[in-house]
C-alpha cells in the first residue's frame, strides 16, 4: 500500500522542459535588413560600373577631379575621377569612369580632347564652356581591339566618325594662309574643310588633309584639280581688269578650291577614300596641263639684272615654259670679271601634246635634255626682255637668233647652261654709245672753220654774178615780155586770126553734117550707090 495515496498535495510533480525559441528576435532584423540592401547597392554598383579609362594630354588646364565630365553630343557618358603627372613629367594622366552605355567608347581608334572656348579659322567654339566650366569631348571608335589607355588630342577635330564623306590628300608647295577649319569650295558652294596638315619629311612641300562633305565627294574624281582659294586674285590683261575671290570667308581664313575636267571616259569616276591631289597657287596652275619633270638650266648674264626676282616667268614666243629660282652673281677668273648666273626650271611639257609623244616616242629619260641641246644647235638663246614699263619688271624669253654666235651645251654639266644674247635695249645702247664716241672724234671746230671760208668765197662768187651776168638777164626777160606780147595781141577775141579762124571751124562743122546726113542715107538705101537717088532718075 502506497502512503499518502489520496491526499494530492502529496502526489509527486512531473519533470516538464522548456519549449525550444526557433525564432530570432526583433532586435536582429534591422542590421540583417540595412545588410541585404547594402549588398544590394553594392551588386547594382558592380552591374552598372562602367570601363576605366586613362588619356594623356599635355595639360590638365580646366580639368578637376570629380567636376569634370566627359560628353558625348552633349551627353554624359563619363566622369574624371583622378589627374596626375606621368612619370616622365612630360604630360598630364587623367581617369576617367565611364558609364555602362559607354563601353564601345574603349575601342582602339575612341578619340577624346578637351572642351574649352577657342577661336579658330571655322569660327567660335566651345563658348558654352565659359560657365559650365571645360569637359572631355569623345568620338566613338570603330576598330574592334579594345584599350585603356589613350593619348588626348589637342585639337577639336573638324570631323566626327560619324559624318558621311570622303578624305582627301593635297600637296602643295607652301601652306599660304589655309588653317584647320579653312572652307573647301566647290563653284564657290562650301562642301568641306580643312581638317590637318603637316610639313614632308624632305621639306619640300605641305601636305593637308581635306573633308568633302556628302554627298559632294561624288564631284572628286581623279581628274579634279585643286587650288588655293585665298585672298584675291586680280588680273590685267588684255580683256580688261579682273577681280576674283571664293567668298569673305576665305579673305579672313583662306580656303580650297577644286573643278573637276573632262579627260575622256572615265575620268569623271569618283575618286577613292584618301585619293592624293597636286595643289597648284591659283586657278591658271590648277588648269594648265601637269607640266612633268623640270630641267633645271643656268642663264648667265653679263648686264644688270635689276627688276628680274625669284618668279619671274621664262617665255617662249609667248609661252610660259618655266620660271626663276634664283639670282646671283659670279666671279669669272678667266675674263676677270662678274657675271650674274640666273638658275630656271624648264618644263618641256608645256610645248604641247605633240612634243609630249615625240618625247614619249624616243623612250629615253635623258630626251628632254636632248631636244634642249638640238634646238641651242640651231640658234635658241635666253635674253633678257623688260615686261612691265612702268614697274621695270624683267623676264626671259627664250627665241631663236638664227646670226647668234654658234654654242653647243654641254649635257654632262649640271645644271645644263643654255646660252644667252643681250637684249635689243642693250644693243641699242651700245649702238648710241658706239655712235657718241665717233661723233666726239669729229673735227667739229675745223669743220665750222672751213664752213666759213667757203660761205665767204660764195658770197664774193654771187656779187660776181650779180655784175656779170645781171645785165644780160636783164634783156633776155625784156625780149621774152616782148614775145609774150605778141602773142598775146594774136590771142585776142577781135584779132583777124581768131576771125578767120572762127569761119573755118564753121565751115568744118557744115561739112561734117552734110557726111553725117550722106552716111544717114546710104545706111538706109544702100542700092543708091548704083542706081543714083530716086529723083536724079526721073
Amino acid at each position: 500500500m502506497i502512503e499518502n495515496e489520496g491526499d494530492p498535495a502529496r502526489l509527486p510533480t512531473p519533470d516538464v522542459e522548456p519549449a525550444s525559441r526557433w525564432l530570432p528576435s526583433l532586435v536582429w532584423l534591422i542590421p540583417l535588413l540595412a545588410a541585404l540592401i547594402g549588398l544590394g547597392l553594392v551588386v547594382k554598383s558592380v552591374l552598372d560600373q562602367g570601363p576605366t579609362v586613362t588619356v594623356s594630354f599635355h595639360s590638365g588646364d580646366g580639368l578637376e577631379p570629380g567636376k569634370t565630365k566627359v560628353k558625348y553630343k552633349d551627353v554624359d557618358i563619363g566622369l574624371v575621377r583622378a589627374i596626375r603627372l606621368a612619370p616622365d613629367l612630360s604630360k598630364v594622366l587623367v581617369t576617367i569612369d565611364m558609364s555602362k552605355e559607354a563601353r564601345r567608347f574603349t575601342a582602339a581608334d575612341t578619340r577624346f580632347w578637351v572642351v574649352r572656348p577657342r577661336v579658330g579659322a571655322s569660327g567660335v567654339s566651345g563658348l558654352s564652356t565659359l560657365l559650365s566650366g571645360a569637359y572631355i569631348g569623345v568620338d566613338a571608335g570603330k576598330a574592334g581591339e579594345q584599350r585603356e589607355e589613350f593619348v588626348g588630342l589637342e585639337q577639336v577635330p573638324q570631323v566626327t566618325g560619324d559624318q558621311k564623306g570622303r578624305q582627301y590628300t593635297l600637296h602643295g608647295d607652301s601652306l599660304g594662309s589655309i588653317d584647320i577649319g579653312s572652307p573647301v569650295f566647290y563653284r564657290r558652294i562650301q562642301v568641306g574643310q580643312v581638317i590637318g596638315y603637316s610639313l614632308d619629311k624632305e621639306g619640300g612641300g605641305v601636305t593637308m588633309t581635306v573633308f568633302v562633305n556628302a554627298p559632294y565627294e561624288s564631284f572628286v574624281s581623279q581628274s579634279t584639280r585643286w587650288w588655293h582659294a585665298s585672298g584675291i586674285d586680280v588680273r590685267l590683261d588684255s580683256n580688261g581688269f579682273k577681280l576674283n575671290t571664293q567668298s569673305l570667308a576665305a579673305l579672313v581664313v583662306g580656303g580650297i578650291s577644286f573643278e573637276t575636267i573632262y579627260n575622256g571616259p572615265g575620268s569623271e569616276k569618283p575618286a577613292a577614300n584618301g585619293a592624293s591631289f597636286q595643289l597648284a597657287p591659283d586657278l591658271v596652275s590648277a588648269m594648265r596641263e601637269p607640266d612633268g619633270e623640270p630641267i633645271t638650266s643656268v642663264f648667265y648674264f653679263d648686264q644688270s639684272l635689276r627688276g628680274l626676282s625669284p618668279g619671274a616667268p621664262v617665255d617662249f614666243r609667248g609661252i610660259v615654259l618655266g620660271e626663276v629660282r634664283s639670282v646671283g652673281v659670279e666671279y669669272d677668273p678667266v675674263k676677270k670679271s662678274f657675271r650674274m648666273p640666273v638658275t630656271v626650271n624648264l618644263y618641256p611639257g608645256r610645248l604641247g601634246k605633240r612634243f609630249q609623244q615625240a618625247i614619249a616616242d624616243e623612250r629615253d629619260h635623258n630626251v628632254g635634255p636632248q631636244v634642249l641641246e638640238r634646238m641651242v644647235s640651231r640658234g635658241l638663246r635666253a635674253q633678257l626682255r623688260t615686261g612691265n614699263l612702268l614697274t621695270s619688271q624683267l623676264y626671259i624669253a627664250l627665241d631663236f637668233f638664227p646670226k647668234a654666235p654658234a654654242a653647243k651645251l654641254n649635257l654632262a654639266q649640271y645644271p645644263l647652261e643654255v646660252p644667252t644674247v643681250p637684249n635689243s635695249l642693250d644693243e641699242l645702247q651700245d649702238q648710241i654709245a658706239s655712235i657718241a664716241k665717233k661723233l666726239d672724234q669729229v673735227p667739229f671746230a675745223d669743220i665750222g672753220n672751213n664752213l666759213n671760208q667757203t660761205l665767204k668765197s660764195a658770197n664774193l662768187l654771187f656779187k660776181q654774178l650779180d655784175a656779170q651776168v645781171v645785165p644780160e638777164m636783164r634783156g633776155t626777160l625784156s625780149a621774152a615780155k616782148q614775145t609774150f606780147g605778141a602773142a598775146e595781141q594774136v590771142l585776142q577775141k577781135d584779132s583777124p586770126v581768131q576771125s578767120d579762124l572762127r569761119e573755118a571751124l564753121q565751115q568744118l562743122t557744115q561739112t561734117l553734117q552734110s557726111l553725117n546726113a550722106l552716111s544717114d542715107y546710104l545706111e538706109r538705101h544702100p542700092e543708091s550707090l548704083l542706081r543714083g537717088k530716086k529723083g536724079d532718075q526721073k
